[in-house]
């Protein structure tokens, strides 16, 4: 059994997505392409903003939308130490400071209760993450931002299609920033991301960053990147967008059974979805006091499972300079001992989930 199996998805849309790369190599332009504008309108669309920009991957959407803000020394962040480190990392690279704030020990998002403790007038932004694929609580956090007049990013690398109270992942806050690695909901065959925002000037500005600051050819205003997204990834995107609201159903309905199938297991904590929040169930990912012990059966049964973030930020060596210890972030530390992520994607067949199951002592099926 594959942990993600992005053949399934691949036979379903294959001749499709060769059609539209054949498109590509006829016409040769194979950066800014065609297929990078449609895409932006369609996602543009998709997520109900006035303005996206595609680039070069996940990790250059939170580096563009913090330099477009003139995020720099002596400026913080508030952000978690529990997720993959391009969300603190893009801070660190801007010479900014990663202030972190625990999690939630039900969503494992970001908790509003810390907060406002953790803002000072060096607070520059505020960077959530909408983890494991579901919302953190935006209509909490971008009330305590207004209040204090701070700028909103989304980090939905993983929970976009997902919404909150109706509205979609990344048109939620101020810039929402996402990923298009291969393995999130919705992926390409390489590296790529998005950057959404409703703020005219804001997107004209990360427009200019995303490509050497270069407003008009050989006109570099503003210092930049090069973050743009390939055409050939635009692409197979755009045929992958197609199919996706219902890949999304498909996976909250999995990630449903799972919880029917999983619950009531004596030491495992099922994901619990907030209100307000449905999941694309980037990952499903559960809580256990035995996780060596359940990772080790299900391996000797052939199915593999995944602890991420095993080592949350605050106590990488990349940080050290900020010098915090264990026991400074206790509910991410919590989860981070004990989170075990199982094979998830559209395509899971309930044979699958039923199968792993059993193994883990749970319900045969549903």
């Amino acid at each position: 059994m594959q942990f993600i199996d992005l053949s399934a998805q691949q036979k379903r849309i294959r001749d499709k997505i060769e059609a539209r790369i054949n498109q590509v190599l006829d016409h040769g332009q194979y950066i800014l392409g065609p297929e990078v504008d449609e895409l932006e309108k369609k996602l543009t669309a998709f997520v109900g903003v006035n303005h996206c920009i595609s680039c070069s991957s996940g990790t250059d959407a939170l580096l563009i939308a913090l330099m477009a803000l003139d995020i720099g020394p002596g400026d913080e962040v508030i952000t978690i130490p529990y997720t993959w480190i391009s969300t603190a990392e893009v801070i660190a690279l801007l010479h900014a400071k990663p202030v972190f704030v625990d999690i939630q020990p039900n969503t494992f998002n970001m908790d509003p209760d810390r907060i406002e403790e953790a803002i000072t007038p060096h607070t520059k932004a505020i960077m959530p993450v909408s983890i494991y694929g579901q919302c953190a609580d935006m209509t909490r956090i971008n009330a305590i931002a207004a209040k204090h007049n701070i700028p909103v990013i989304e980090d939905g690398a993983q929970s976009f299609g997902a919404t909150h109270y109706g509205q979609k992942s990344c048109g939620l806050s101020f810039i929402g920033c996402t990923s298009f690695f291969p393995s999130k909901p919705l992926g390409c065959y390489g590296d790529g991301g998005a950057i959404f925002s409703n703020d005219d000037h804001l997107v004209e500005k990360m427009r200019q960053i995303h490509v050497h600051g270069q407003k008009v050819k050989h006109q570099h205003p503003l210092v930049g990147i090069n973050g743009r997204l390939d055409t050939m990834q635009a692409a197979i995107l755009l045929e992958k967008l197609e199919i996706f609201p219902e890949e999304c159903r498909l996976r909250w309905e999995a990630g449903q059974r799972y919880n029917e199938l999983l619950s009531g297991i004596p030491g495992i904590q099922v994901p619990v979805i907030a209100e307000g929040n449905d999941s694309v169930y980037a990952q499903y990912t559960l809580l256990t006091e035995e996780r060596e012990k359940l990772s080790n059966r299900l391996k000797g049964e052939g199915i593999p499972s995944v602890a991420y973030y095993a080592v949350p930020l605050h106590l990488q060596g990349a940080f050290a300079d900020l010098g915090h210890k264990p026991g400074d972030y206790p509910v991410a530390e919590h989860v981070a001992a004990r989170g075990l992520s199982l094979p998830m994607y559209p395509y899971i067949s309930r044979e699958d989930q039923g199968r792993i199951a059993e193994i883990m002592g749970g319900r045969l099926e549903v």
